[in-house]
């Protein structure tokens, strides 16, 4: 019941991701700045976002950081629920779908990208995610959203698409951008309208992060 696309922008990662489930991003989407970023779905075990990133970490191949974490999972038989995806800070990503992936499920990956997804109008869906990111111009949260637009386009889930979020990593330790449209008839118009609110102060809130006494004022009550 999801489609997500996890992207590597220079030192950055980005993940966009839909689904008829609601808060589709709380569940799936798993970024560590430095280290790379990963997608949960399917039947959704967040654990499993969380152990490709420490894998990730401990030596860099996304490649072995799959096959680490479904390997180890094998014993328990939940594996063959799950839909994994995982890139890391060099070369292609690399996705997993369980034996018990839900519906018409597909994946697609490139240097730098991977796009999976379940419960689809087809199997061409991921790979409309690639070529529309690849294909689109601006700042990455921007491309991220074009492509999730353009799923949904070309007929994304099989159902509805309830929720959609957006998440992307840099140089700092936390999320520069965290979007989520939780549950709306029309999430991923949502998403785009939220994101041209967020774009143009995205950069002063990572400054009052690092240097509050230069940080820019909004002019709300209270505001620094």
């Amino acid at each position: 019941m999801t489609m997500s696309l996890v992207v590597r922008d220079g030192e950055r990662f980005g993940i966009v991701a839909g689904s008829s489930s609601p808060a589709v991003a709380a569940r799936v989407a798993h970024l560590r700045p430095g280290v790379g970023a990963a997608a949960s779905q399917n039947v959704t075990d967040p654990t499993l976002g969380t152990s490709l990133l420490e894998r990730l970490a401990e030596h860099g191949d996304a490649e072995r950081a799959l096959a680490d974490v479904t390997g180890a999972a094998r014993n328990e038989k939940t594996i063959e629920y799950r839909q994994l995806t995982v890139l890391g800070r060099s070369g292609a990503g690399f996705a997993f779908s369980g034996s018990r992936t839900l519906g018409t499920h597909a994946s697609a990956t490139a240097d730098g990208a991977v796009a999976a997804g379940n419960m689809l109008s087809g199997e061409h869906i991921p790979r409309v995610l690639l070529d529309a990111y690849t294909a689109a111009t601006g700042e990455l949260e921007e491309r991220l959203v074009t492509a999730l637009k353009a799923a949904v386009a070309a007929g994304g889930e099989e159902g509805p698409v309830y929720s959609a979020g957006l998440a992307v990593v840099a140089d700092v330790d936390w999320r520069v951008t965290d979007l989520r449209v939780d549950w709306a008839d029309d999430p991923v118009d949502r998403l785009g309208e939220l994101l041209d609110v967020w774009l143009p102060q995205r950069d002063d809130y990572v400054r009052r992060g690092l240097d509050p006494a230069s940080a820019p004022s909004y002019g709300v009550p209270g505001d620094l």
